[in-house]
């Protein structure tokens, strides 16, 4: 069990690696530079002393090499370094970010997963019938639209049209309120792109659940559970919906991952101030440190959820924890 974690730890190293120098490397394949940004409107003005110099300031007059060898140390260091376009430490952006995008994200994940999977188990319970056929058509279809044409329709009815809720950021700027003001107010912003994040994220688990769910229902062990007489709710929420929970962990743990790096479409479309948000801006304006910070973390994330993943299904599965002794035995 042991050497079959150690192996597992070696391929994300190596994969960390591969993904950090990718990181690296893409952003500084992107058309354009960076001068725009850094000298404003007058950058054809300048120098070319005047450039060299600014391109000096930000590190970018080296070699690619050299700038790759200061990355890699700079990441050990947790320095990421300073925004071009905001001229502020990285970091600090990062964390006045992060929290909106976790509380959009978050929320997003937990409701899509409850309702994905108690629905997609209600379904799968019932195959074929009245319900089940409503239900898989119905994620079909809202699995077939894009987040942003979901989140305009929902900005033309629920802000424009009958004003309900603002139409973008995470709160009201300058004003002052109370706490609990405040509160309601961050809630009215987080409506409409929770709304938005939640129906384009839902069908996936829904399927997955589902198709899971239908995987284990033919297997003896309900059949035995139906014979010993017990109910059809305890059969389906603590025999059938257990076994079949290997897919749907996957899923979660991955779109757990994915949430740290934001809805970068939905985000835009709402200019809700999240990671997914900074990444775009970033692109834009050939922010490189910015860009690679937030990859990083991403990246970061993603290897972190499938460690967690592979020391959660032993515990989800015997079977898993069974071949992992084998391959121990064998190595």
């Amino acid at each position: 069990m042991t050497g079959f974690f150690v192996g597992k730890l070696g391929q994300y190293a190596l994969v960390l690696w591969v993904a950090v120098t990718l990181n690296f490397f893409l952003p500084r394949m992107m058309p354009g530079n960076p001068l725009a940004l850094l000298a404003g409107e007058e950058v054809n003005l300048l120098t070319p002393e005047q450039r060299q110099e600014m391109m000096a300031r930000v590190g970018l007059d080296q070699p690619l090499p050299v700038q790759y060898v200061n990355y890699l140390v700079n990441i050990v260091r947790g320095d990421f370094g300073y925004s071009y376009q905001k001229n502020k430490p990285i970091t600090t952006i990062l964390l006045d970010r992060l929290p909106w995008t976790l509380l959009l994200t978050g929320t997003s994940l937990l409701i899509s997963t409850v309702l994905g999977v108690t629905l997609g188990a209600l379904a799968a319970w019932k195959r074929g019938g009245r319900r089940d056929v409503s239900l898989l058509g119905g994620f079909i279809f809202l699995e077939s639209l894009p987040a942003f044409w979901v989140g305009m329709l929902l900005v033309a009815l629920f802000a424009v049209q009958w004003q309900i809720f603002p139409t973008y950021g995470a709160m009201t700027p300058w004003a002052t309120m109370a706490p609990d003001e405040r509160l309601v107010d961050i809630l009215r912003h987080l409506a409409l792109p929770l709304t938005t994040l939640t129906i384009v994220s839902i069908s996936g688990t829904f399927l997955v659940a589902r198709y899971s769910m239908l995987a284990v229902l033919g297997d003896e062990y309900i059949n035995v559970a139906r014979a010993k007489g017990l109910k059809e709710r305890t059969i389906l929420f603590r025999h059938a919906l257990r076994n079949a929970l290997l897919p749907i962990a996957t899923v979660f743990t991955l779109n757990l991952a994915f949430a740290v790096g934001g809805a970068t479409v939905v985000e835009t479309v709402f200019s809700y101030p999240g990671v997914g948000r900074l990444t775009y801006e970033a692109v834009l304006n050939r922010d490189y440190p910015v860009l690679q910070a937030s990859f990083l973390m991403i990246t970061i994330v993603v290897v972190a959820a499938n460690i967690v993943a592979d020391m959660l299904y032993p515990l989800l599965d015997p079977r898993v924890r069974a071949g992992q002794a084998r391959t121990s035995g064998g190595g």
